[in-house]
């Protein structure tokens, strides 16, 4: 107890002031552990949220590429697909996505066929798909079918350089096609060829589909040929915008009765498109066969289920052949649950890898 002095203070007991010490120093700890507990139990319950966040989204991890010899495509495919990164793996979800379309019954297969891909030997590939049943309906540039038929009647595309004088090739004769050219007897050859194919046309209007399919009845080989064969209809919207379609004008100044009927393909295709069960298609390129193709689903309740777009273009100019699959649904081209992917790369890359990685599934089967 404290005792009164004379001069009025108050004289402390040792022991009690040291009571009273030690009990602040107990609380002051006592708040400092709680406080350290605190910071602990919200680290920690930070720790386990983030890790339940990341585990929702990140469960799928790179793998890396590891090469060996003697990978087949398919092979290599599936190692792209490991790795999944940028368009090495969209390439590999294209395959799983036409491998699923080429192995529906039900489904009906659209190709779209645009840029130079003849001259620089795609061809072969739709020739190919077609010959194994896997295009029903192809609809190509009029530029296309005119190498296709070059080729065809005994011509060659030759490979060339890019570093080169334009006009030194003009004043020989030689047309190029950015590495590949092509000399102007090719075109000589074609007319001779062609022009006997429009005379013998009957004096009445003819589909351009029809007219490509008398084309290709006096071919043995190409992708006329083929479709000519297996009874596969070809459609080309711009068949004008070829020298087939010069051809034609040229035939048409002594034939006047034998016209054109583009209007009349429409029919056809239409009419595929209201009777499918399952549409799906693969678009090399853009331009008017990728509209031409995707289009046929808007005057039906169908759209297509898959499709694959195989482009290098740019999706933000605005331009079709660059559009995203994504924004073709919300004109109702593809449906609602269908699948879309783009691969953003050279077509003369992916088109011969996604065919034969999803030909070497299919005969595995």
């Amino acid at each position: 107890m404290p005792k009164r002095l004379l001069n009025g203070g108050v004289k402390h007991d040792g022991a009690a002031c040291g009571r009273y010490a030690n009990r602040g120093r107990f609380v002051k700890f006592s708040n400092i552990l709680l406080l350290s507990l605190a910071k602990w139990y919200i680290t920690r319950f930070r720790q386990v949220h983030n890790t339940m966040h990341m585990h929702k989204h990140c469960n799928d991890p790179v793998k890396q590429f590891i090469p060996r010899a003697g990978m087949t495509v398919n092979e290599l495919v599936s190692e792209m697909g490991g790795a999944g990164a940028y368009n090495g793996g969209s390439l590999f979800h294209a395959v799983d996505v036409y491998e699923k379309m080429l192995t529906d019954p039900d489904m009906t297969k659209f190709f779209g066929l645009s840029g130079a891909m003849v001259p620089a030997g795609m061809g072969g590939i739709v020739s190919t798909l077609i010959e194994k049943g896997h295009i029903d309906i192809l609809t190509s540039t009029g530029a296309n079918l005119t190498h296709d038929l070059i080729e065809a009647i005994g011509c060659h595309h030759y490979h060339g350089k890019v570093e080169c004088d334009d006009l030194e090739l003009r004043k020989e004769e030689i047309n190029r096609i950015y590495d590949i050219f092509l000399p102007n007897e090719a075109y000589e050859e074609l007319e001779d060829f062609i022009q006997d194919v429009y005379t013998g046309l009957p004096e009445q209007p003819i589909t351009i589909s029809k007219l490509l399919r008398v084309i290709g009845e006096q071919l043995d080989t190409g992708i006329l040929a083929t479709a000519a064969k297996h009874d596969i209809p070809v459609y080309c919207p711009a068949f004008q915008d070829s020298v087939l379609g010069l051809q034609y004008w040229m035939f048409s100044q002594f034939h006047k009765k034998t016209i054109l009927d583009a209007i009349g393909d429409m029919h056809d295709l239409l009419n595929t498109a209201f009777n499918v069960k399952k549409a799906g298609a693969v678009l090399v390129g853009g331009g008017v066969p990728k509209n031409f193709t995707l289009q046929t689903m808007l005057m039906t309740e169908n759209a297509f289920t898959y499709v694959v777009q195989l482009t290098g273009d740019r999706p933000d100019l605005g331009g079709l052949s660059g559009a995203t699959l994504d924004e073709a649904k919300s004109w109702g081209k593809i449906g609602e649950g269908g699948v879309g992917v783009t691969v953003y790369g050279d077509a003369t890359i992916t088109l011969p890898i996604l065919a034969t990685a999803t030909l070497e599934r299919l005969e595995r089967k």
